[in-house]
């Protein structure tokens, strides 16, 4: 049977281009998405191109509630789940200040980013300390799809920044609580990613880019960050839970 992966925010941007990553890689999916199933029948028989099994879990993940569901469809499907990539995640409802930051949208920036991959995270490990009762050696892995943001401020981002620099505080925290059982837990953090969340700024970014910004000199884009969650996923960093891996063109090494 096929490891497992279960991939919030999968049908789009840096998470489709894991999810097609991990099938490639012979890993069955587990798709999560906000939309409904009838808008993404395209993009889930992409997948399965892979000659994968593929099945949908619609579902909000700042809604707590929807979580049992949510993998209740996963495991029904793929039988037993070995990796959660936690990867959705939304910008600002708009990009104010700090000092004119919304409760509205920091609630929604908070909700979605923070406390519902921390929860899917909660849930996920116990699912499978309880599979490691009857398989000692059952293999599992959690990897968070952060952003440079969790360090790097943007004042007009200010709910973004926070929910970012919490992820990171929770991959260190699953991963202490994680390491006795060997369930790892990683980080990637991209940097300026081809994505739709960053659609609505390519302008601003491509000129950023163009003087300086990014020491290699170009725009990440999923593929990059898939090939860091690939090789956490195989296993290749097995004596480093807890860790960043930077996927950002060298963009936050400090220069003179």
């Amino acid at each position: 049977m096929a490891p497992g992966a279960f991939i919030t925010g999968g049908t789009r941007g840096i998470g489709l281009g894991i999810a097609h990553k991990l099938a490639a890689e012979g890993y069955a999916l587990a798709i999560n998405g906000v939309r409904p199933e009838a808008d993404v029948t395209d993009i889930l028989e992409g997948l399965r191109g892979h000659g994968q099994q593929v099945v949908y879990c619609q579902g909000d993940v700042s809604e707590l509630d929807a979580h049992p569901e949510m993998i209740q469809t996963a495991t029904d499907a793929l039988g037993k789940l070995n990796l959660l990539v936690n990867n959705a995640g939304v910008a600002p409802l708009v990009r104010a200040d700090v000092l004119e930051m919304s409760e509205d949208s920091w609630e929604r920036v908070m909700g979605i980013n923070l406390k519902g991959n921390v929860f899917l995270a909660q849930r996920f490990a116990n699912l499978i300390l309880e599979e490691r009762q009857t398989d000692p050696q059952f293999p599992a892995c959690i990897i968070n799809i952060n952003s440079v943001s969790a360090t790097m401020v943007s004042v007009n981002r200010a709910e973004y920044c926070i929910s970012k620099a919490g992820l990171a505080m929770a991959t260190q925290l699953f991963a202490i609580r994680l390491a006795a059982d060997n369930i790892p837990v990683y980080e990637v953090r991209p940097g300026v990613t081809h994505s739709n969340m960053t659609a609505g700024v390519t302008e601003k970014y491509d000129k950023l880019i163009a003087d300086g910004l990014v020491p290699q000199a170009r725009w990440g884009e999923p593929e990059d960050v898939a090939k860091a969650v690939a090789a956490l996923a195989r296993g290749d960093f097995p004596y480093s839970t807890g860790h960043v891996f930077m996927v950002d063109g060298a963009m936050t090494l400090q220069r003179l």
